[in-house]
């Protein structure tokens, strides 16, 4: 088969960048943050660290909750779009903010009221150091505070999705960016007490991450009602929260899988970052760097994920389906071709990066340089999976996406951890690249997927 099918023209990359590169940047200032933000943390101490990766561990099972359920709405909203149906974008964007609300609310109750029960399932002896009460305590104060961000960020998420979803992906980057920076300042003047302010700590950095979210929200909001011209969704959308019956009925019949899916992965993560944590208080702290680092080198990959959903989707949408097939053939190729790059970056760093962290252990720093050396080795592989999954979410098959997703982490990944943990003395140095292995499993069950075409679909309604 020639190679020419996988390789597209200076245009089609051209197209590519100017969708990838604003929503590759913002992943990029907002990952090159948090690992500076860890770093600082780092330098205070191994339960320091641990408490943050703790909360951001739970935080995260909030936020693919609401990705799930607004990308269940938003590939209503990019093919409404490709068709040019101004009244489809209005009505989905109304449902995105209900959904945000309403989840928000119930996320914030969960956490309010569990948060010890929730908090102590990360906390195990099982290696050489770390204070498990103080561990626990750092974990609640700094939940108590960012928690309160919860509602700020999921507005927030309405707006910018959109936003990128109609093609603008320069705005959300922009504010985006701006929120990552004010947060960064402001965490180094509360965590460590600069400019006349007593040093906060782990609080300062809670206190810092709520200010940076509320700013966000504000800023987005604000530039794209004042922007009402350009982002004609916009206008009037206030005015009632109606959305017709029938897209109601298809973005839950749509959408549902995708909010089971994201839940369940979320989910699932976090109990695989909770069995890793059975091995002991410096394991975790080591999965936490690890996995911040390794979030850095993903950004390409993952950025290229999305852009796949946002062309392939509007594609659909205006019943181009063979200008679809052939541009997800390419942006699969030059996923993968990115992951390959940045994985070898990542293998050859990755001896470096822990020795960042001045405040931890030394067993801590030897968990998180192995761990990203089997992250970097199967960066490829990963790509190809992400790929695969915003192909088939952008053609509406949700139902597809959940049993390759969240189906596999819960049927395969999960069970396999537990045994190990559990019945094995294994220690991580075993454990962590057998689970990861199994994601090559998961890349030939895509691969299947894609071939059979099913994803091929255009879903918009008449609303």
């Amino acid at each position: 088969m020639s190679i020419k099918r996988y390789i597209g023209n200076k245009h089609f990359y051209k197209n590519v960048i100017l969708v990838a590169l604003p929503i590759m940047l913002q992943n990029m200032v907002t990952n090159l943050v948090d690992f500076v933000d860890n770093i600082m943390v780092g330098r205070l101490s191994t339960e320091a660290v641990s408490a943050v990766g703790i909360i951001n561990q739970l935080m995260l099972v909030y936020y693919l909750l609401i990705f799930g359920a607004l990308s269940g709405i938003g590939i209503f909203t990019v093919q409404f779009f490709g068709k040019g149906d101004e009244s489809g974008v209005k009505y989905t964007f109304r449902f995105k903010i209900i959904a945000a609300v309403v989840l928000s609310i119930l996320a914030f109750s969960v956490f309010r009221f569990a948060d010890t029960f929730l908090i102590s399932r990360f906390i195990n002896e099982g290696s050489q150091d770390g204070d498990l009460g103080l561990a626990l305590a750092l974990s609640k104060e700094y939940l108590a505070i960012v928690m309160l961000g919860m509602l700020p960020y999921a507005i927030t998420q309405c707006y910018a999705g959109t936003l990128r979803e109609t093609g603008d992906t320069l705005p959300p980057m922009i504010v985006s960016i701006g929120a990552v920076f004010l947060n960064l300042i402001f965490n180094y003047i509360l965590i460590f007490g600069k400019i006349g302010f007593q040093p906060l700590g782990v609080e300062g950095a809670a206190i810092a991450t709520l200010i940076s979210r509320i700013c966000e929200c504000g800023a987005i909001v604000l530039f794209t009602h004042l922007k009402r011209k350009k982002f004609t969704f916009i206008r009037g959308v206030f005015k009632s929260m109606r959305v017709p019956k029938v897209l109601v009925k298809e973005i839950f019949k749509r959408g549902t899988p995708l909010v089971i899916n994201e839940t369940l992965w979320s989910l699932g993560t976090t109990v695989l970052a909770r069995l890793y944590s059975v091995r002991g208080l410096a394991v975790f702290t080591g999965y936490n760097i690890a996995a911040t680092v390794t979030n850095l080198f993903s950004i390409g990959f993952i950025s290229l994920g999305m852009t796949v959903g946002i062309i392939v989707g509007q594609y659909l949408g205006a019943g181009k389906f063979d200008e679809a097939k052939d541009a997800d053939t390419k942006l699969l190729a030059f996923t993968v071709f990115v992951a390959v790059i940045t994985g070898a970056t990542m293998a050859l760093l990755a001896p470096f990066f822990p020795q960042f962290y001045t405040g931890v252990s030394s067993e801590a720093k030897e968990v998180a340089t192995y761990m990203m050396l089997c992250a970097s080795f199967l960066s490829p592989v990963n790509a190809f999976m992400n790929a695969c999954y915003f192909t088939l979410r952008s053609g509406g098959k949700t139902w597809i996406t959940f049993v390759f997703d969240g189906g596999s982490m819960w049927l395969l990944y999960v069970p396999v951890a537990m045994i190990l943990v559990y019945l094995t003395d294994l220690t991580i140095f075993w454990i962590f690249p057998i689970v990861n292995s199994l994601e090559i499993i998961k890349c030939m069950i895509g691969y299947i997927m894609l071939k059979k075409n099913l994803w091929i679909n255009n879903i918009t309604v008449e609303a």
